[in-house]
């Protein structure tokens, strides 16, 4: 006893040294899982992994993983460490299939969760939930995306792309036109289109910038420290969630959506009224869920109906709007490219009399190549992430991926993939006509994902931004307007993306210079 009393200090120092060397050999212990197990990986830091730079935000969790792809692309996998947490990077487009398609019910769940306690909006939406509930419910949202539904949602559709059309006429960009700043009216543009095409609400964000759908869509993509830290932990490090308690949509904008939504459902209940959107839907599932044992993580009423709203609006706008603004990016540096596209549009408003019909937008093939090179260098999700839910055997090897484990495919690192896509900083939209498509792997191209959680309102998405891009291009309101978009001083080449961006999006905005003619070409 006197001799702690005399020496505490030294007493001190040794205890706190001795659990500090054995958490360092507990720690070195378990970097050595994947060299064990005959796989290349990473060296990491002691504590941290390999993830420092990401926590640090000096780098994205997507740029991390698309710099992880190019460590050694002739090796399928490559394991990495997030602390002591052993995950695994997919770098084979036929492994990819597997995981994806072919032995789905192994990674039927992805990785990435909310806490299912602090943040139910991120915990029981339809991209982020877990089995059997999103088994049981992805069939009940499929058919709000079917061409026949979309067909009947195309006039309104089309109304919002005409107040597009309308916005641009009011700034005046005759003459030398004006310097304009894509991201942030695309992404009114987009919100407004998926409010009103999926929850009956007319917002005239174009007009207003500042209504609150608008305010808070940018809240919950804010590029700060501290929703980085959000999205980082929900998607790479979940089992943080309970302790830091992030939450997918931010602490503000979670009260915005939860109260807004919670409204228009409780008042389409009320009024009878049938849209044929998602809130009907919605109210659907509600009815048919509510006691379905099945579910007994999920119970499909408050919080856990608006999940599936909120992730709908989010998830729409955010990454509709960076598509087109990087689609306009590429036009404007690829004249030739704007040309043809522009050619193409004329030439079908030509045989609609000036009309642009779901039709005409769905049968314009260069449009598509445009849009689909636009996705391949833009990824919106740059990443795909899994978790094994039982022990499994790759294909054609002796490895076993141990239950629990995180998987994650870089589609970044696959688009850029010299093996796939030659020269992939060039944008080229002839990489997707049907002889190029047909020379590389199909898993090679994932910007929607594959298989069963392929991205549901994939053919939404593609429909809001063809309109976009042909409002922007043409603005057709009473009679055809002609738009020429090229770089300007405030155009960044190349462009530069936001490190803390949880989807891909451009650091600072896109800034281009459009003006109108009336010269047809």
């Amino acid at each position: 006893m006197a001799l702690l009393t005399l020496y505490w200090s030294l007493c001190g120092i040794f205890i706190f040294s001795s659990l500090l060397v054995a958490a360092y050999l507990f720690v070195i212990r378990k970097y050595n899982y994947w060299s064990r197990r005959g796989i290349i990986q990473l060296k990491p830091t002691p504590f941290v992994g390999n993830f420092m730079d990401c926590i640090l935000s000096k780098r994205s969790g997507a740029q991390f993983l698309s710099d992880a792809y190019n460590y050694d692309k002739d090796m399928p996998l490559l394991g990495f460490y997030i602390f002591h947490k052993p995950c695994l990077l997919v770098r084979d487009p036929e492994l990819a299939k597997h995981i994806l398609v072919k032995d789905f019910e192994y990674f039927a769940d992805r990785y990435a969760t909310a806490d299912e306690k602090n943040d139910r909006l991120g915990y029981a939406n339809m991209i982020l939930m877990k089995n059997p509930a999103w088994k049981s419910l992805r069939p009940k949202m499929t058919p709000i995306f079917t061409p026949g539904k979309l067909k009947k949602m195309f006039m309104l559709m089309a109304m919002i792309a005409d107040d597009l059309g309308k916005y641009l006429d009011s700034l005046h960009l005759e003459g030398d036109g004006k310097v304009i700043e894509f991201k942030d009216i695309c992404a009114s543009f987009a919100t407004d289109m998926i409010s009103g095409i999926a929850f009956g609400l007319k917002l005239n964000s174009l007009e207003n910038p500042k209504t609150p759908f608008r305010e808070y869509g940018r809240r919950i993509f804010d590029t700060n420290y501290q929703r980085n830290m959000e999205f980082l932990t929900i998607i790479f490090m979940p089992q943080l969630s309970k302790y830091l308690k992030p939450k997918l949509f931010g602490k503000i904008a979670t009260k915005f959506l939860q109260s807004v939504f919670w409204d228009v459902i409780e008042q389409r209940v009320v009024s009878g009224q049938k849209r044929h959107d998602l809130i009907d839907v919605l109210t659907e599932i509600r009815e048919t869920y509510k006691s379905d044992e099945r579910l007994k993580n999920y119970n499909f009423e408050g919080d856990d109906l608006v999940a599936q709203a909120a992730i709908f609006f989010a998830a729409g706008f955010e990454t509709s709007a960076a598509t087109m603004s990087f689609t306009l990016y590429e036009l404007a540096r690829n004249s030739d490219v704007q040309q043809t596209l522009r050619k193409e549009i004329l030439d079908a408003l030509e045989k609609t009399d000036g009309e642009i019909t779901y039709d005409m937008i769905t049968t314009l093939p260069y449009l598509d190549m445009v849009l689909f090179e636009t996705l391949r260098k833009y990824p919106s999700v740059p990443n795909l992430n899994r978790v094994t839910l039982a022990d499994y055997k790759v294909p054609n090897s002796d490895l076993v991926i141990e239950k629990g484990t995180p998987i994650f495919i870089s589609i970044m690192g696959l688009h850029y993939d010299s093996r796939y896509f030659p020269n992939p900083e060039k944008y080229d939209p002839l990489r997707f006509t049907e002889e190029a498509k047909s020379t590389r792997p199909n898993f090679a191209y994932l910007p929607f994902g594959a298989g069963p959680r392929i991205c549901l309102g994939m053919r939404l998405g593609l429909m809001q931004a063809k309109l976009g891009i042909v409002q922007i291009e043409l603005g057709v309101v009473q009679i055809l307007k002609d738009y020429e978009i090229s770089p300007c001083e405030k155009t960044k080449i190349p462009i530069i993306l936001d490190p803390k961006g949880i989807i891909t999006t451009a650091l600072g905005g896109v800034h281009l210079n459009i003006r109108k003619t009336t010269a047809a070409v």
